[in-house]
């Protein structure tokens, strides 16, 4: 690859970068709670998730704040039927969808795009492969353990 588009694929790469940064550490913040279950109440526990994990795992997951109000706690989110929730009033979650949306495809498009560049450098391109490899084998192994 030339020198001239190794420059211009730096800067997109570096555009969509800081412009998706935010998102990305937000999405993986939020999701790190998720993943140990912290925004739910646990059936048998007394464990009720603080009302900001609760908040920022319903912008994640349904992209709008939650809805409070059941009988049984002020923190838990309502559980009703989907169409219900839609019927409700508020303000459309479809934005913060297709911003998603974008937030994907930029994390994709920079994601692919770093690639490039981190394998077009020779000297290190052995040891990218290698790492490339062991992020896509290590999780899968994890998940079969």
């Amino acid at each position: 690859m030339s020198g001239p588009s190794l420059r211009l694929l730096r800067q997109i790469h570096n555009y969509i970068g800081a412009f998706f940064a935010p998102a990305i550490l937000f999405y993986a913040f939020s999701g790190a709670f998720q993943t140990f279950s912290l925004h739910e109440n646990h059936g048998g526990s007394d464990y009720q998730p603080p009302a900001w994990i609760v908040t920022i795992a319903s912008i994640h997951k349904d992209q709008r704040f939650p809805r409070y109000g059941t009988p049984h706690s002020d923190r838990a989110p309502r559980r009703e039927p989907p169409d219900v929730r839609r019927a409700e009033a508020g303000p459309s979650p479809l934005p913060l969808k297709l911003f998603v949306l974008c937030l994907a495809t930029g994390l994709i498009l920079s994601t692919l795009i770093g690639l490039m560049l981190a394998l077009s450098n020779r000297a290190s391109r052995r040891w990218t492969l290698i790492m490339l490899a062991l992020g896509s084998i290590v999780p899968m192994a994890f998940l079969f353990l």
